[in-house]
């Protein structure tokens, strides 16, 4: 059994956010959370939010089973680029510098691993 969540347009660029979904790739749900609570970086909000949405998820789907949260695992962990907004920055001489202020979308799956589906 596995749940997914999605955010969209998280203004945050992937580059900084991948930083922190490498961390919690595959790792246990209980520990991805607790990985989060002390790392540092802005990205890890958006990234716990959207691990505890799947974990509702999941409890909303399979409402009459029993679920071991124990052995639940971040299965996969995706985050891409959404739209960039394009500014301009004036410079000396007349001239502009381009900023590109980028987007992410963020895609978690949780679920058991695949040796347990079985049992």
């Amino acid at each position: 059994m596995e749940a997914r969540a999605k955010q969209t347009y998280l203004r945050i660029s992937p580059r900084k956010m991948r930083i922190v979904a490498n961390a919690v790739r595959g790792k246990k749900v209980t520990e991805a959370l607790d990985t989060l609570h002390f790392l540092p970086q802005k990205a890890t909000r958006p990234i716990q939010r959207t691990i505890e949405s799947a974990y509702a998820n999941l409890h909303d789907q399979n409402q009459g089973e029993s679920i071991d949260d124990d052995a639940l695992i971040v299965k996969t962990i995706m985050v891409d680029e959404a739209p960039v907004f394009k500014r301009f920055r004036p410079v000396s001489r007349g001239r502009a510098h381009p900023i590109l202020k980028r987007q992410s979308h963020l895609t978690v799956v949780i679920g058991t691993p695949e040796g347990a589906d079985a049992e």
